[in-house]
């Protein structure tokens, strides 16, 4: 007897190696499916469903109900019904109002994000399970790329974040729907993913296709692995920077003397976080503000401060950089 389709076979492999990589979900835990109803997070609630219980794991899932459109209440209900006749258990849905600001899409995200929160700490789930594939993150590095980011953002979203995984992100979405086929799943089609109003629409519409069509294909494929690789410079930066930061803290500030020995990448990372930690607020706090501080200590010409946001200043005085309102 031969064993599930290829497709259904490599998802449900995808969960089964997030479930027990280090640190690995302890026995009898519960994890959760964050699941809109759509191909990608129902294909990932079948694959959990029947992964899960092989781990001596518990399954349960959580569906997100944002009121953006009509008929979204009853499309919940549904998403719940299939995901209790999968067999997870618990089973949630949670309505949530999206306000205004930082876009629609950043929005929802956020009450989405908030309403995950609160079920998994209801529950105390080990971990979220998302639904995110091989190209939505190449659409998150082009959205990033588009905005100038750094190594950081353009390494896109983590396979392990917290205790949120995202087992499908090595997974192309032609495989993981058809994963859902193969196990008879019937998926919801949100209209937003092809509304042309948001900009990741656009970008899986229109600007992926005339890249695949321009430069050939694989274009998703090679995104996805350029985060990857941005993933592990970025954590690598970031570790040498904590130990930057220890050796430039000296009398309330920093040293001067060490940031400058810095490499440019470490050096900025060092004045970033200081900003931050001294309460500049993380949104408003721009590349250029860090270019500026950085000035303080490699082009000084008797500048006292600089002007962040938060009505901070960030200032040289003789061999340290220092941080006051």
């Amino acid at each position: 007897m031969g064993g599930p389709p290829a497709a259904l076979a490599s998802v449900r492999s995808a969960v089964r190696r997030a479930l027990t990589q280090p640190p690995v979900v302890r026995a009898g835990a519960l994890v959760l499916v964050a699941c809109s109803g759509g191909p990608d997070s129902l294909a990932l609630a079948g694959a959990t469903a029947f992964v899960a219980p092989r781990l001596g794991l518990r399954a349960g899932g959580v569906t997100v109900d944002h009121a953006l459109q009509e008929g979204s209440d009853r499309q919940a209900a549904q998403t719940a019904a299939t995901l209790r006749a999968l067999g997870l258990e618990p089973v949630e849905t949670v309505a949530v109002r999206v306000t205004a600001g930082g876009g629609p899409e950043g929005a929802a995200r956020k009450a989405r994000y908030a309403a995950l929160e609160r079920v998994a700490a209801q529950h105390g789930a080990a971990a979220v399970l998302l639904g995110h594939t091989l190209d939505d993150q190449a659409e998150t590095v082009l959205l990033r790329l588009a905005r100038g980011s750094g190594a950081r953002s353009l390494a896109g979203m983590a396979p392990r974040s917290g205790h949120y995984l995202r087992p499908l992100l090595g997974l192309d979405r032609s495989t993981v729907h058809a994963a859902a086929a193969a196990m008879e799943l019937q998926p919801w089609h949100d209209p937003h993913n092809t509304d042309p109003v948001y900009a990741r629409s656009r970008v899986r519409d229109e600007a992926l296709p005339t890249l695949e069509c321009t430069l050939g294909p694989g274009i998703a494929a090679a995104l996805a692995r350029t985060a990857r690789l941005l993933h592990d410079d970025a954590d690598a930066l970031d570790a040498w920077a904590d130990r930057a930061e220890q050796e430039a803290a000296v009398s309330g500030g920093l040293s001067t003397a060490v940031l400058a020995e810095l490499p440019r990448a470490v050096r900025t990372r060092v004045l970033r976080r200081a900003a931050l930690g001294a309460g500049c607020p993380a949104g408003a706090l721009r590349a250029s503000h860090v270019d500026e501080l950085e000035r303080l200590v490699t082009a000084w010409r008797g500048q006292t401060h600089v002007d962040l946001p938060g009505g901070l200043r960030g200032r040289r005085s003789g061999e340290l950089i220092t941080f006051s309102v």
